[in-house]
């Protein structure tokens, strides 16, 4: 069956649209900036209450956002756990997160 499009949305549906994508946006920013900072933990993202648009954030972006790790440690730290490239922070499941969380403790 082909993709039908989305309905058509006015004016004021598209500007409510952009501005909630948009602070969105921000705030998956400000947990980055807190992580790069150290004034966050990976610990505190991954077990504590986050809103939806944190839990959308892809694995590999958030761990990206902790100091010491790159994209190939990330990857890296990930196939080992036995995470997809592709998982969200939504789809991770308790032990992938304690494995996470332990991982990147170990690290200091």
């Amino acid at each position: 069956m082909p993709r039908q499009p989305p309905p058509p949305l006015t004016a004021e549906a598209r500007r409510a649209a952009l501005a909630t994508a948009a602070f969105a946006r921000q705030e998956r920013a400000g947990i980055r900036t807190a992580l790069r900072e150290r004034r966050l933990h990976l610990a505190d993202v991954l077990t504590g209450e986050v809103s939806d648009s944190i839990q959308r954030m892809r694995v590999n972006v958030l761990l990206e956002s902790v100091p010491g790790i790159g994209p190939a440690r990330a990857e890296a730290i990930m196939a080992d756990i036995g995470i997809s490239p592709t998982r969200r922070l939504r789809g991770l499941g308790h032990q992938q997160r304690a494995a996470l969380i332990a991982r990147v403790a170990a690290r200091g």
